[in-house]
């Protein structure tokens, strides 16, 4: 059987770390994913999925991730429930986290953070060249990246490449 789920989305809110009593770390957070077609006033709309982290990769996840942090989880899905104050039974359905990636550098996440995130945040979903967060050579303002091309190897100037079959491998 397999139960495996990858999400790439935007953190909703800082992660909550807390530590059990047997001092183990845990982390919650939700992440904010978008969905891939659009509602009918062209609007396109986000779920919003529990994760749950643990021990040290909990606390790598909640130093180095901030609330509208770009990051890739990969986990399994587990579903619980408990019974609330109230007498009431709650279902709870979460991700937990096996691994996880951070999909934009740190500097971007606070870039971003005093920008105003929501307004980076809405900005980015319009412009789908720059919703991965990675930036071309130009778009970076280095221009010796930009001058980085090499010559092509396999060219011979239009000319025909005489290979002979004492040359090749197979």
């Amino acid at each position: 059987m397999i139960n495996r789920v990858v999400l790439v989305g935007r953190l909703t809110r800082d992660v909550d770390l807390r530590y059990t009593s047997s001092g183990a770390a845990v982390g919650t957070f939700s992440i904010a994913v978008n969905r891939q077609f659009t509602n009918a006033n062209g609007d396109r709309e986000a779920d919003f999925i529990n994760c749950v982290i643990w021990r040290k990769s909990a606390e790598n996840f909640a130093n180095f991730t901030k609330k509208g942090s770009l990051v890739g989880v990969d986990g399994r899905l587990q579903t619980r429930n408990y019974e609330n104050q109230q007498g009431q039974r709650v279902y709870v359905t979460e991700v937990v986290v096996d691994n996880f990636s951070l999909l934009e550098s740190r500097t971007t996440t606070e870039q971003r953070q005093g920008d105003g995130a929501s307004q980076n945040f809405n900005n980015n979903q319009s412009n789908g060249s720059q919703q991965s967060g990675f930036t071309s050579p130009q778009q970076s303002g280095n221009p010796s990246a930009a001058n980085n091309t090499q010559a092509d190897p396999f060219a011979n100037n239009g000319q025909a490449i005489d290979i002979s079959d004492d040359d090749l491998p197979f």
